[in-house]
């Protein structure tokens, strides 16, 4: 990546914006992502490639959750009147579970 040093201000929001020398060294665009690393004095700024978001709470309760059922901890069959409940709504909706989601998804 070629060296480039340029300004921006923070605004009195603590928002800045990427110069567009940065942007375009970085490849991202309106509606791109970048993360903020600090080594030392340094912040390091870099293109955060979709998907490759890692929430460490949620991170965290996967492992748990993983452990768990791999040891047979804390597992347990539904109630009948829950699974039947859960069935039946399901039925009603008209879900393709191969379909592609369109949009953003909030957990």
């Amino acid at each position: 990546m070629p060296s480039i040093h340029a300004v921006a201000t923070l605004t009195a929001k603590g928002q800045i914006t990427l110069p567009k020398s940065i942007r375009q060294a970085l490849g991202v665009d309106a509606g791109g992502k970048v993360a903020f690393d600090i080594k030392g004095s340094e912040v390091v700024v870099s293109r955060v490639d979709e998907g490759s978001e890692e929430d460490p709470a949620i991170a965290g309760f996967l492992a748990v959750l993983e452990r768990d059922i791999r040891n047979g901890y804390h597992i347990v069959t539904l109630p009948q009147d829950l699974a039947q409940a859960m069935l039946v709504a399901a039925q009603s909706l008209d879900i393709t579970m191969d379909e592609e989601i369109e949009g953003q998804v909030a957990l």
